[in-house]
């Protein structure tokens, strides 16, 4: 059967998807066959196709056919949660053993799966990531989020709940500034601990950034102008309430930004739209002045009206920042190109023995 490996991590939206797809691109240049899926749905595609749409966007990005293609065992949602809960249902999910007798069914290669978003998750479904390591016999790799040494405890934890079945680890987001110490310093002690280190990744914006789309919706904006460019990446996110000359500097410095301003500070709205602004979001009470929308127009940049005051939305903007999944090309050609660059997966080939590696 291929060789099983889960891609796992100890807390949501820590990159799992990111490695994924750069893992599996050296593999697919090594000449691997790949099985691709997410044993636990979180965003399945309509109708009952069984395959998460996440699986759906990597596998049109890496070129794989369907039939390379898991089906997801169940689907992480409130209803399915409860009438499992009701039930007092906590065993395995039965088709965890289907799954595995899919797998003796391909012969060889690689079957990776992207596990849930963290150690519990999915435990009520009998599918955290412990519970498939265990049922498919498999290695896992996890992708975590370094700020500083304390980061280390949720990793530990994973090592005894994993026990040998933990290959290894990638840190991801990491400061510019500190990824060489970590190199020298930290990469050195997990592996001492038994923790090899495949990777150190610095934080990306890129990765981390949100589509206007997205924040519209989060917001439930009006959009005023520019309604056919709204796949447009927001980076960074400034708030428009100092004075003119102040923000005009301030702005200067910024990129690819959301700005945050009063629907009465006009001055600071024109100034936005002379920088690196994707899309302007009015709060407040009044309405844009009609050169002021004409003006967003020539320059293609997204004018947004809100209902919320300007603390509520800036809230809403800083939780969407590296908190939406990676549907969109060029961050998927970007997470390629950072996963080739930061990280070497020849050890983690060794020990799954691929015969594309050997």
């Amino acid at each position: 059967m291929p060789t099983p490996l889960l891609i796992g991590s100890c807390e949501p939206f820590s990159g799992k998807s990111a490695v994924v797809l750069g893992l599996a691109r050296q593999l697919l240049h090594l000449g691997a066959v790949i099985r691709f899926g997410k044993p636990l749905a979180t965003t399945p595609e309509p109708g009952a196709t069984g395959i998460d749409a996440d699986v759906r966007f990597i596998a049109q990005t890496l070129h794989l056919d369907d039939d390379h293609l898991l089906p997801s065992l169940a689907v992480l949602d409130p209803d399915n949660a409860r009438d499992r809960l009701m039930r007092g249902d906590l065993s395995s999910d039965p088709a965890l053993e289907q799954l595995h007798q899919t797998l003796i069914g391909f012969g060889d290669g690689l079957a990776l799966l992207e596990a849930a978003g963290s150690l519990s998750e999915g435990m009520l479904y009998g599918l955290s990531l412990p519970q498939l390591a265990e049922g498919l016999d498999a290695s896992v790799v996890l992708v975590h989020l370094w700020a500083d040494s304390s980061s280390v405890d949720p990793l530990l934890q994973a090592r005894e709940l994993l026990g040998e079945r933990l290959a290894g680890v990638v840190l991801n987001a990491v400061s510019l500034e500190a990824v060489a110490r970590v190199r020298e310093d930290v990469q050195p002690a997990l592996e001492r601990l038994g923790m090899p280190v495949y990777g150190v990744m610095p934080r990306s914006p890129l990765l981390r950034s949100v589509t206007v789309e997205e924040l519209g919706r989060r917001l439930e904006a009006d959009v005023l102008c520019c309604r056919d460019r709204l796949d447009l990446l927001v980076e960074t996110l400034s708030i428009g309430a100092m004075n003119v000359n102040s923000a005009m500097e301030f702005f200067r410095r910024r990129r690819n930004m959301a700005v945050v301003t009063g629907a009465d500070r006009t001055d600071i709205q024109l100034a936005a739209l002379e920088a690196s602004t994707q899309c302007l979001i009015l709060t407040g009470a009044g309405d844009p002045l009609p050169q002021l929308i004409n003006r967003a127009e020539e320059l293609e940049v997204h004018l947004l009206k809100v209902e919320h005051d300007t603390l509520t939305t800036v809230e809403v903007i800083e939780r969407a920042f590296g908190h939406v999944r990676l549907h969109e090309s060029v961050k998927a050609t970007y997470a390629v190109r950072l996963v080739e660059e930061h990280c070497d997966f020849s050890q983690l080939f060794e020990r799954l023995q691929l015969p594309a590696a050997l």
